[in-house]
């Protein structure tokens, strides 16, 4: 097995290193979940860094950050750094997943039911 094939569980430290520029994702302002979706707003870019450009290639239709670091072969952290970067560029939009429905209030809950009661 050659070293490039080992992705980055192979040891490679430097190498994630390089591609995030030495920064990590818990300073970055913008944070993301596994299940925020991303979607590509731009084409990639020759002068582009390798990583970016594949974002932006398989996130044509809405991918999570969990799918995009899997498909990289890549740690959540760099994945996060990587679109922390393409997201100040505008170059993807960042969707949260289905919010979870907001639950009417327990008094109007209870009104309800003493209504269907007297029925």
């Amino acid at each position: 097995m050659s070293t490039s094939d080992q992705g980055w569980d192979g040891g490679e430290p430097e190498r994630l290193y390089v591609i995030t520029r030495g920064r990590s994702g818990l300073a970055e302002q913008t944070t993301f979940d596994l299940v925020t979706l991303i979607v590509s707003r731009a084409e990639p870019t020759p002068t582009m860094q390798p990583e970016h450009a594949a974002i932006l290639r398989i996130c044509g239709s809405p991918l999570s950050v969990a799918e995009i670091s899997a498909y990289l072969r890549l740690p959540m952290s760099v994945v996060t750094v990587l679109l922390a970067d393409l997201l100040a560029e505008e170059q993807i939009e960042a969707r949260s997943a289905v919010p979870q429905a907001i639950l009417p209030e327990r008094a109007l809950l209870e009104a309800v039911m003493h209504g269907l009661q007297r029925l």
